[in-house]
């Protein structure tokens, strides 16, 4: 006889399998890889899903992964998805299990991400019976701004109907999801300038095109620029992280090079970033007879979650946990996420699962070199997608 999952037995399977997630996500943490190429995190997730009889395809310009789990009928598709990827920086966590690679570190918790996707496929694996449809779990490198997801899709993904995916965030407190419809995480761009004047004698400035004044000049002026003419309610943000010039304390360098990020909630505001970025640099440099040569890195759109799936994985989260761990955010988060690319060819969500440290007040952020996690909420996540894929397939 076939009974359909509930969400209850979902989480009581999934804390059955937390010493497996913890073990595959500390062997994953431990060996960090990058980009697009990773292929011994690839072995280790193909050797957890060996026994779970799901149709495996092995992307050829990446090291991805799309395991699908066919259910007993016929029905609707829906993406799972986890991100595999490391982070070019050092590890100061201290854990037994960090980084074994001096400079890689799972900084940004793509190892438990992987580690929640193979849960899931092991709680819906055993219920398949009870599934009409096709669950696919996208496996992907390269989130950290190589764009695996798009790579991943351009050399072709099974047709979902759906996309769902999860992101560890470890100012949350362990069983709580943060969630909001449209945009949650903004688009990005990096940016390089080069200001090129005319170097000289630092003691005889009026013989020479100084860059380093009218890079300030441009800097300050950025600032202005996005306060004046970008809207309050549709925002940006434009940063500059690096200024680079110069040899010697008496010598006016030829160049000036002015480098950043850009960051947008809206494709409109995305490129008034760009024009604008353009237009002052180019202006002012004009202004003192400099030039200025400005290259823009496309990054990631923007990540938006569609209206109707993020009210109906909320409702997913309430059966699952209950009322309280629903945490509405009041805004969008600016950090970027190329699971935008996948939102953007069948309506989807990403949530914020909570992993706060146990007992930390302050706890590091992802994308710093002591970020931990608590491993307790693996299983939450594990739950959490088997338990939106059960509901989106059953609809």
């Amino acid at each position: 006889m076939t009974t359909k999952p509930s969400p209850s037995d979902y989480l009581e399977s999934a804390r059955e399998l937390q010493p497996r997630l913890v073990d595959l996500r500390r062997r994953i943490h431990a060996d960090p890889e990058l980009g697009l190429e990773t292929p011994r995190t690839r072995e280790k997730i193909l050797d957890a899903l060996v026994d779970l009889d799901l149709d495996v395809s092995l992307h050829e310009r990446t090291s991805g992964i799309v395991a699908t789990l066919r259910g007993a009928r016929p029905g609707r598709r829906i993406l799972l998805r986890g991100d595999m990827d490391a982070l070019p920086m050092p590890e100061q966590t201290e854990l037994p299990f960090s980084s074994t690679t001096p400079g890689r570190m799972h900084a940004c918790g793509h190892d438990a991400h992987v580690a929640m996707l193979v849960g899931a496929a092991r709680l819906l694996a055993a219920r398949r019976d009870g599934l009409a449809g096709e669950v696919h779990f996208m496996f992907q490198p390269g989130e950290e701004s190589w764009g695996g997801a798009d790579v991943m899709l351009e050399e072709g993904l099974p047709d979902f109907d759906g996309a769902f995916a999860l992101h560890v965030a470890p100012q949350i407190p362990t069983g709580m999801i943060g969630t909001k419809p449209g945009p949650i995480m903004a688009s990005f761009d990096d940016f390089d300038v080069e200001v090129q004047g005319r170097g000289g004698h630092a003691s005889m400035p009026h013989d020479c095109i100084d860059p380093v004044p009218i890079a300030c000049e441009i800097v300050t002026a950025l600032q202005s620029f996005v306060t004046r003419e970008i809207p309050v309610t549709d925002p940006g943000v434009l940063t500059v992280t690096r200024l680079e010039a110069g040899t010697a304390n008496n010598v006016i360098a030829d160049a000036v090079s002015i480098r950043g990020t850009m960051r947008a909630l809206s494709d409109a505001t995305r490129e008034r970033l760009v024009e604008g970025l353009t237009r002052v640099c180019q202006g002012i440099a004009g202004a003192h007879r400099a030039t200025a040569h400005v290259s823009i890195q496309r990054g990631y759109p923007v990540v938006v979650n569609d209206a109707g799936f993020e009210g109906f994985a909320r409702g997913v989260v309430t059966d699952l946990l209950g009322e309280r761990a629903l945490l509405p955010l009041p805004g969008p988060i600016m950090g970027a996420e190329d699971f935008a690319y996948v939102l953007r060819r069948a309506p989807g969500a990403m949530l914020l699962l909570g992993v706060r440290p146990p007992g930390t007040k302050d706890p590091a952020p992802c994308h710093s070199s002591q970020m931990m996690l608590d491993e307790g909420a693996m299983p939450l996540g594990a739950a959490l997608h088997a338990a939106v894929a059960t509901r989106f397939l059953a609809a």
